[in-house]
């Protein structure tokens, strides 16, 4: 049986824990070393601590600090590893805890991180999923019955000193060509809030004021999340320190392409259980700059989908020149405006493509001036039919019904 190398004790704050971490520095010390060829099970806390909690009001995603985040298991060293290795991931399995049988979706308040569609939706929302197996179900967004696939959307090694000093500087020089931005171009060092894991004292101190956040993915991996990458998956990791140092969490029981309402998957505290290897100057060897990522043969298996079409034309009209974000955004507002049809609220029908096996797609990217970008809506997921039909759309859901919502000037 595989050895449990982080157990959390979800009774306990994150920062009880030396197990966990919220920085990318590294000086972070290893918490445990393997071997080439061993497995082992880490617990994780969701993302962001235990700050949300199990209710029907959206308090909590308001004021959720977004500087604390992400709190990873680990690091792990694994013995043998140097700059320039490969470190190979096996994702064995992944699974929810027997207290935790439920997860949140969230969408951020402008003012405080915000999502893919701020914009339209600029207040906190929060809808609860709970766990039946495989499948999860919402009290605040009816009509949807899903399989999910549980993934970690957030893994990477330790940087270098190198490599974290050029992710400081270039976010740094984003960060100043538009420093008032709200919500902001980038997430800098913020020292008050950061754990270092075992890194203690003043050495901890001074890491954390060049600590990196962990919001965005990078040349390690970090926050990708990917939908598909669960047990069964392989994923090829550059090694920047000696050991690779190697963390994970963020684990997510569905996610939609995108994860488009920021807190976009259905966040969840859980276990995942891995095997590592390594490829020895595997970098040079297969010239690689980001992770390499092997997904798993297991998906759920929907066949029918709506696509919904979005090109580089914004809300107001303007044309823009092959962007492809205007484009998936279109795609996404698309079929927020269709399922509306159906009596689902904006923010039902976004949380519904944030968290349900949804597929984004760069169908078009050379025919100018407009990318198409579609997205794939599995109609199996619905009680009812979302088909067009000569008779017109149904309203299914009741128009009383909508999810949490806080506002920021009521904070």
């Amino acid at each position: 049986m595989a050895k449990k190398l982080i157990e959390i004790d979800f009774s306990q704050p994150p920062e009880a824990h030396d197990c966990i971490h919220n920085r990318w520095h590294p000086d972070i010390p290893m918490y445990a070393w393997v071997k080439p060829g061993d497995d082992f099970i880490l617990e994780c806390m969701d993302w962001t601590g235990g700050q949300i909690n199990n209710n029907n009001s959206a308090d909590d995603v308001r004021d959720v600090d977004l500087t604390k985040v992400h709190y990873l298991s680990g690091p792990i060293g694994v013995e043998g590893t140097e700059p320039g290795d490969l470190l190979v991931v096996d994702i064995l399995d992944i699974g929810t805890l027997e207290q935790f049988q439920w997860g949140f979706n969230g969408i951020f308040a402008k003012e405080n991180g915000g999502g893919f569609l701020t914009e339209h939706y600029p207040d906190a929302r929060k809808t609860i999923w709970d766990f039946n197996g495989i499948y999860t179900t919402s009290r605040h967004v009816p009509g949807v019955n899903f399989a999910g696939i549980m993934h970690p959307g957030l893994i990477g090694c330790l940087p270098s000193r190198e490599l974290l000093n050029e992710w400081n500087k270039r976010e740094a020089a984003l960060i100043a060509t538009d420093p008032e931005r709200v919500p902001p171009l980038a997430a800098p060092p913020c020292a008050g809030t950061a754990h270092m894991g075992q890194l203690k004292g003043d050495a901890a101190k001074v890491a954390a004021l060049e600590g990196a956040r962990t919001v965005p993915p990078r040349e390690h991996g970090g926050n990708c999340d990917i939908k598909d990458l669960t047990k069964g998956s392989r994923v090829f990791f550059p090694v920047y320190v000696k050991g690779a140092g190697l963390s994970m969490g963020d684990l997510h029981f569905s996610q939609g392409d995108g994860e488009i309402t920021f807190c976009g998957a259905i966040e969840m505290a859980g276990w995942i259980h891995i095997r590592v290897s390594i490829i020895k100057d595997g970098v040079a060897k297969y010239a690689v700059k980001n992770p390499i990522f092997k997904p798993s043969p297991l998906q759920p298996n929907y066949q029918n989908h709506l696509i919904f079409e979005g090109i580089s034309v914004d809300e107001s009209g303007k044309q823009h020149y092959l962007d492809a974000h205007v484009s998936y955004r279109q795609a996404c507002l698309n079929a927020i405006e269709y399922l509306k049809k159906f009596g689902y609220t904006g923010a039902q029908a976004y949380s519904i493509l944030g968290t349900a096996p949804v597929q984004g797609h760069i169908s078009g990217i050379v025919d100018i001036p407009n990318v198409c970008a579609t997205l794939f809506l599995p109609t199996e997921i619905f009680n009812f039919n979302i088909d067009p039909c000569a008779e017109g759309p149904t309203k299914y859901i009741k128009a009383n019904e909508d999810v949490p919502v806080s506002y920021w000037a009521d904070k």
